[in-house]
């Protein structure tokens, strides 16, 4: 479980470095907080924040029943191609929108392979 617990601090990690990067974002095209729009590359910055808290809410549940239930190895790679995807999705959508599919391909699979079989295993566990 070690590789686990490893894995979900690397991603939590990387999100508050993306939190950073926002902050660096408002500065750098002077979007004043609250505000959340109003430069085009500053909400760049604010999706790929968003969009990886939105993902952890699923992931990070989802690689401790997966490890419990499937194999923890299994789920702590899975955790970390997602932290390499959400690092290819950052260095894709902050440069142009367009190019953020490969890495949200690359968080959004493993998330959804650890979810279904999270699920999976906790049925076979009530069987």
């Amino acid at each position: 479980m070690a590789w686990v617990h490893a894995v979900i601090a690397l991603a939590l990690a990387e999100y508050l470095a993306f939190g950073m990067a926002v902050a660096r974002a408002r500065g750098r095209y002077g979007v004043k907080a609250p505000a959340i729009t109003g430069n085009p590359d500053f909400e760049r910055y604010y999706r790929v924040q968003v969009n990886t808290l939105e993902l952890l809410v699923v992931l990070v549940p989802a690689m401790l029943l997966f490890a419990l239930y499937v194999d923890p190895l299994w789920s702590a790679g899975l955790g970390f191609v997602f932290v390499v995807g959400r690092l290819v999705y950052y260095c894709g959508y902050t440069r142009a929108a367009e190019r953020r599919h490969v890495g949200f391909a690359l968080s959004m699979l493993p998330t959804m392979a650890l979810l279904a079989g999270a699920f999976i295993g906790a049925l076979r566990a009530l069987a």
